[in-house]
């Protein structure tokens, strides 16, 4: 009788099944390693980077040190260079006893007039409540419009000789595409209520009446506040001219002359020179480590797509 159990054929195939489950079963094993690995991997430098942000100041604001103000980029409302957000470090600035002054670290076109504002009025206070203390600014590669209107608050601005400074002047923008509207055959349908609700509108023809209102009502009220921030600020220093608020700007060293600014140099020279104490500690509110990740992302983007119209000399 045929035994099919002791077929080469048979124990061949039963070899190879059995290979095949052990094959699946070492592969099974070396996922679920190289899971857990790449698990405890990511954990493990969630820790340790969580550890190196878990805090902007640390232990050297316990010592003695020169308090750091950042603001980069356009001054906007719900941002991190909005009063909400630059006011608190402000405070927290002046009112820790051991920091030996302040340093507003800038580098900005500007942005809202009202944001700026509130900023200068805030600083000027508080320049009122320590008077023990001084607030200086540094201007990196732009300190201009919104950002001098804040700077002119402080005791003293430094820059860099290359650095842009001034633009002390108001804007506001808007565009109409009327023309290009009756080239395409398109029909604004808009329904407003009021002369010149739509003033700013942009497929509605120029509104030359409404124009002369805004000129005259908010955009020269708001230059002569901003010219009058800038007089109270820098005072006697200033060396008034016809070109001066004009809206133009001049680099650090022809700034110094007109008494815009009143020395070159950058962060820790002026905290040498001003404090005797260039341990700078940033005052900017802890991230957490996914906002850090997410905002170093964000940051190199915003880099990539800002390089060929960054409003800054390069050499």
């Amino acid at each position: 009788m045929y035994d099919g159990n002791n077929s080469p054929a048979m124990n061949k195939l039963a070899d190879a099944a059995a290979n095949f489950v052990n094959s699946e079963r070492r592969s099974r094993w070396f996922s679920n390693f190289m899971k857990l690995a790449i698990g405890v991997y990511l954990v493990g430098s969630l820790v340790i980077l969580s550890q190196s942000f878990s805090g902007s100041m640390g232990d050297d604001s316990q010592k003695p040190h020169v308090a750091v103000v950042t603001i980069v980029g356009a001054i906007l409302p719900e941002t991190e260079t909005s009063a909400d957000a630059i006011i608190p470090q402000l405070e927290e600035a002046f009112s820790n006893k051991n920091s030996k002054g302040v340093i507003l670290n800038v580098n900005s076109p500007g942005g809202s007039a009202v944001q700026s504002g509130v900023i200068y009025d805030e600083i000027k206070r508080l320049k009122a409540l320590h008077p023990e203390k001084q607030i200086l600014t540094v201007a990196q590669d732009l300190c201009a419009s919104g950002c001098y209107y804040i700077a002119s608050a402080t005791d003293k601005i430094y820059a860099d000789k290359a650095s842009i400074v001034g633009s002390i002047g108001v804007r506001f923008d808007g565009f109409g595409v009327t023309e290009l509207m009756k080239k395409i055959g398109v029909e604004n349908r808009s329904l407003a209520a009021g002369e010149h609700k739509r003033l700013l509108d942009p497929f509605s023809p120029a509104d030359k009446e409404a124009q002369e209102h805004l000129q005259k009502h908010v955009l020269a009220r708001t230059h002569e506040q901003f010219k009058k921030a800038v007089r109270d600020g820098r005072g006697e220093r200033l060396k008034e001219n016809k070109d001066l608020f004009t809206g133009l700007v001049w680099i650090g060293d022809e700034a110094v002359e007109m008494g815009l600014i009143d020395k070159l140099g950058d962060i820790r020279h002026a905290a040498r020179s001003e404090f005797d104490n260039d341990n700078l500690v940033d005052y900017a509110p802890a991230l957490s480590v996914f906002d850090k990740l997410a905002k170093g992302i964000g940051a190199e983007v915003s880099h990539r797509l800002q390089q060929a119209s960054q409003a800054s000399l390069k050499f």
